[in-house]
C-alpha cells in the first residue's frame, strides 16, 4: 500500500527532449524508443522499462549516422 503523503516516485526515462522520429527506423532520434514506447512509458512496469532501456544502445545503429550527426 502506498502512503498518500509521500511524493510520487520519478520514472526514469531516456528522453533528452529531442523528439524527432526517423522515418526509416520508426525510432526517436533522441532516445531511440518507438512511438508506442514513448506514449506508454509512464504506464509500463519497471521491468518493461528496464528491458527497453537495455535495447537502446543497439537501436542507435538502426539510424543512419548522418541523420544522428544533426543532433550532436
Amino acid at each position: 500500500m502506498s502512503d498518500p503523503d509521500l511524493p510520487p516516485q520519478a520514472v526514469r526515462t531516456p528522453c533528452i527532449k529531442v523528439c524527432v522520429v526517423d522515418g526509416e527506423s520508426g525510432l526517436c532520434m533522441g532516445c531511440y524508443r518507438r512511438l508506442n514506447e514513448v506514449a506508454g512509458w509512464s504506464k509500463m512496469t519497471p521491468e518493461a522499462r528496464d528491458a527497453v532501456m537495455a535495447e537502446l544502445p543497439a537501436r542507435r545503429s538502426l539510424i543512419r549516422p548522418e541523420k544522428l550527426a544533426m543532433f550532436s
